[in-house]
């Protein structure tokens, strides 16, 4: 194995800061077109009469082309063949230009194929650009990551500001998103250099993404990773209706109405994983990876175990309860890809982050549709409860890769 964290001198690289902006604004402005669907929601149910499970389908549709594209992309080993700054940059292009059509779709099925094509563009959106950031740092690898994540997290929640404003329609946020998404490739293509600490390329090799599933390390990064990720997108999807149900004071509504304040409310909740990420990349870089993961996961699971507690009450019990939460939830996310940028060999770096996420989102497309058979079985109250399981069992991956 080898570390890229081996050094322990301070990075020098002159540019590192500005590159790290550079990248940030990258990321929350391309990752903008992934919950563009989700956040228009009500207005999509109202056009085309929608149940429940389509309305979970806005994002699920989004998860499955990430997993196609994050597969396709491991395969064929594209974060480590192609150069990460035209990769990102075609990719965003391309996001932006099929996600357009569904400003204007006369069909729920145009909506959903659109999506789904986007999500299969994210996918060289997200993966090179941690790998990008991991380039200009070394020793506060976890806070360059950390904060790459944090802005894509910021821009995750973007639409749900946009929608936020009185009488936004699905045209405007969907134009929004895309002109984002358009000026993130620019940026990226434009102005991106790689640092001093870049990952060999290589020439393609069927037996690349094999390599990779043998390293011991890498599979319990992954294991405490897809606990992670089984409570994480469930809780950005279903948080919204969760606060509006609550509100309404209706247990079993998926789609109660919603207000510019609960709007506002998601945007926050969401939104303060971005400064849960770069506190996380911090301490990680201090106290360790392993231990930030830990306690991340234990305070988040402890939240997703409880917060049905709190069904109900006001907003002033709501807010603090749902941000920490949100804090936290993601506090860890970056530092499971730094862990893996440290468990294979450089010119796998990659593949290995790609298909360390499309295993994780893969897992998404089930946890997110557990959620409205419980909440029309037993209620809001014990919705999230159950997911928390996904923390305990990453909790158990990660203390097996301390002992390593």
């Amino acid at each position: 194995m080898i570390s890229p964290l081996a050094s322990t001198a301070h990075d020098q690289a002159p540019r590192q800061w500005r590159m790290l902006a550079l990248l940030a604004t990258a990321e929350l402005l391309g990752m903008s077109l992934w919950f563009a669907g989700s956040a228009v929601a009500p207005q999509l149910q109202t056009r085309f009469d929608l149940s429940g499970g389509q309305v979970a389908m806005l994002t699920v549709a989004v998860q499955l082309g990430f997993v196609i594209g994050t597969a396709l992309s491991a395969l064929l080993n594209l974060a480590d063949v192609i150069p990460a700054r035209l990769l990102f940059a075609t990719a965003a292009t391309l996001g932006a230009l099929v996600s357009a059509p569904m400003a204007v779709a006369g069909s729920f099925a145009m909506v959903i194929a659109s999506r789904f094509v986007a999500g299969v563009c994210l996918a060289g959106v997200y993966p090179p650009a941690m790998k990008m950031a991991s380039t200009w740092f070394r020793e506060r690898r976890g806070l360059a990551v950390g904060t790459v994540v944090g802005a894509l997290t910021i821009g995750k929640a973007g639409p749900y500001l946009v929608h936020a404003i009185p009488h936004a329609t699905v045209i405007g946020v969907t134009v929004v998103s895309c002109t984002s998404a358009l000026v993130a490739a620019a940026l990226v293509f434009g102005l991106y250099a790689d640092g001093p600490y870049a990952f060999p390329p290589r020439p393609f090799s069927w037996s690349l993404a094999t390599d990779v599933l043998r390293s011991r390390r890498w599979r319990l990064a992954t294991g405490g990773y897809l606990g992670h990720m089984a409570e994480l997108y469930s809780y950005w999807t279903w948080i919204p209706a969760f606060l509006a149900a609550s509100v309404a004071g209706d247990a079993h509504a998926l789609t109660a109405p919603s207000s510019p304040a609960i709007a506002i409310l998601s945007f926050a909740v969401i939104a303060v994983g971005g400064i849960g990420c770069v506190w996380g990349g911090w301490v990680a870089d201090r106290i360790g990876r392993a231990p930030l993961v830990i306690r991340a996961l234990v305070i988040s699971g402890t939240c997703c175990a409880l917060i049905g507690l709190s069904f109900g009450r006001s907003l002033w019990i709501l807010a603090p309860v749902t941000i920490v939460w949100g804090f936290f939830i993601i506090a860890d996310s970056a530092q499971f890809s730094v862990l893996v940028t440290e468990s294979v060999e450089p010119h796998a770096v990659g593949t290995a982050l790609t298909l360390q996420t499309s295993l994780g989102f893969l897992l998404t497309t089930v946890t997110i549709q557990t959620i409205p058979p419980i909440v029309r079985g037993a209620g809001w109250p014990w919705a999230f409860a159950a997911l928390a399981v996904g923390p305990v069992l990453g909790v158990r991956a990660i203390r097996r890769l301390q002992r390593m």
